[in-house]
Order: C-alpha cells, then sequence, then structure tokens
C-alpha cells in the first residue's frame, strides 16, 4: 500500500482528457472547478439570505476575477520570479511559442500572490460599476475563495509541478521519474491553504464581524498557511532561497500577512473611537 501511495504521481497525468488533437489538462480543468464551485457557494449564501446580492452582481464578480487571477496570475509571476528572463524576451509572457528555441512550449508560470492581487482590482472594479461597498463584497467572497485553492493545488499534483523537498518521510512521493522521496507539497497546500481555512473562515462568516476583518483573517490566514508550507516546498530552480532559508513565496506571505494585520489594527482602532 505504502509503495502505492509514494508512486502515485507516475499512475496519473497532466492530461485529463482528449477529444481528437484537443486536450484538456488537469490544472486548466481543476481552475475551472475551482471559479465554478466558488460561484455556487456565493449563490448559496445568497438563496440562504446572507448576502444582499443579486445573481447577476455574482456572475460578473466572478467571470471578472477569473479575468483578473489569469492576468495577475501571470504578471505576477513574470515580475517575481523571472522579470529579467522576461524584460530580455518579452514575447513569452505572452506566447506560447519560443522564437529563441523555434518550438511550440505553451505559456508556463503562474504566481498566486499576482493572482490575488488580480482578482483584488477585478473586485475593486466591479464593485464601484455597481456602486456597491468594496470592503462588503470582499467579506462576502472571503470565506468562500479558499474552497477553490484547494482545486488549484490539486491541479498543480496532478500536473506534478511545484513538488516538495526530498523527503525521508513515509508522506513523501516520487515526481517525474524521480528516485528519491519528495514532500507532496501540493497536497499540504490544498489542505492547509484550501481545506483548512476555509472551515475557519466559513464558521466565522456570520458572526457580525466589523466591515474588513473577513477580509483581513483571510489575508492573515492564507499568509501564515503558505509560508508553513513553503518549509516543505522545493524552491524554484532559478531563484532558490532568497534571504536565508526564505523563498520568495514566504517573502511575499509576509507583505501580504502585514496588509492583513495592519487592516485589524485599523479596524479596531477606528471601532475602539466610535
Amino acid at each position: 500500500m505504502i509503495e502505492f501511495y509514494q508512486n502515485l504521481p507516475d499512475y496519473v497525468g497532466p492530461i485529463a482528457f482528449s477529444i481528437g488533437s484537443f486536450s484538456m489538462y488537469w490544472y486548466s480543468l481543476m481552475w475551472l472547478v475551482a471559479f465554478g464551485v466558488v460561484y455556487f457557494l456565493l449563490l448559496w449564501r445568497i438563496k440562504k439570505g446572507e448576502g444582499v446580492y443579486d445573481k447577476n452582481f455574482i456572475q460578473d464578480v466572478v467571470a471578472n476575477s477569473l479575468i483578473g487571477a489569469l492576468i495577475g496570475g501571470r504578471l505576477g509571476y513574470v515580475i517575481f520570479y523571472d522579470l529579467p528572463y522576461y524584460i530580455a524576451h518579452p514575447l513569452q509572457i505572452v506566447s506560447p511559442y519560443d522564437f529563441v528555441i523555434g518550438e511550440w512550449v505553451g505559456i508556463y508560470g503562474m504566481s498566486y500572490h499576482g493572482g490575488v492581487i488580480g482578482v483584488a482590482l477585478a473586485i475593486v472594479w466591479t464593485a464601484r460599476k455597481k456602486q456597491k461597498s468594496i470592503l462588503g463584497v470582499l467579506d462576502f467572497i472571503a470565506p468562500v475563495a479558499p474552497i477553490g485553492y484547494m482545486f488549484g493545488r490539486i491541479g498543480n499534483f496532478l500536473n506534478a509541478e511545484l513538488v516538495g523537498r526530498v523527503t525521508t518521510s513515509p508522506f513523501g512521493m516520487y515526481f517525474n521519474g524521480g528516485s528519491t522521496l519528495r514532500h507532496p507539497s501540493q497536497l499540504y497546500e490544498a489542505f492547509l491553504e484550501g481545506i483548512v481555512l476555509f472551515i475557519v473562515l466559513w464558521n466565522l462568516r456570520n458572526r457580525g464581524l466589523p466591515k474588513g476583518v473577513m477580509t483581513a483573517l483571510y489575508l492573515v490566514g492564507y499568509a501564515l498557511t503558505r509560508f508553513i508550507v513553503e518549509f516543505f516546498r522545493q524552491p524554484d530552480e532559478h531563484l532558490g532561497f532568497i534571504i536565508g532559508t526564505w523563498t520568495m513565496g514566504q517573502l511575499l506571505s509576509l507583505i501580504m500577512f502585514a496588509i492583513g494585520v495592519s487592516m485589524l489594527v485599523s479596524i479596531y482602532i477606528k471601532n475602539k473611537k466610535n
């Protein structure tokens, strides 16, 4: 049984299904599933009287957030993880064809932190356009968003990417035909950033928290869980460790944590004065 578990990545492939020359990759499918689940959970909240929004508004928010996640995630990877390379090869930011080697290589590289910035901007734009409270909309979405990350990280696992560090732990797995066990850090992220954070925020959603607190708790919660998992995740090969044993993901999570804590302190001071 342990042998099957440790070799599990070899039993799955990155392609979910193929129809003729068209192939649907698990990672792309998981993205769609993630946004679909978030969308239906938001509609469920409306149906239960937990929000003052209508279906059309939620559709706009989710559709714009998907676009924001794709653009922000890609630009975030370019800026945070490999800016010198993309300055030298700007076409590869958006082109799946590598003009240097003359081959189709696809578009690889997405950053969560860039994606969350893109989503936040999309929500701000949609809320302003519809004359809704920005913090109100963010608070409404925050407890639902983490469950989407679970599907995204499972997509990373099925794609055998973002693998963990070498380990001797029985929890380790063999990835990409390797001969050394590695932490399945994608599954750790799916559990902590997805399931655990979702459970915590979901159970706080109707507690009458001051406006902005749910959003701040989301930022703090994600930053903490991501910071922890980064100790098990293999740093990007071209970056390695940035400061000591800290990775780029941890540095970006620290910024995210600081923003969340600042929001909580600001809300506390404001409410205390009132």
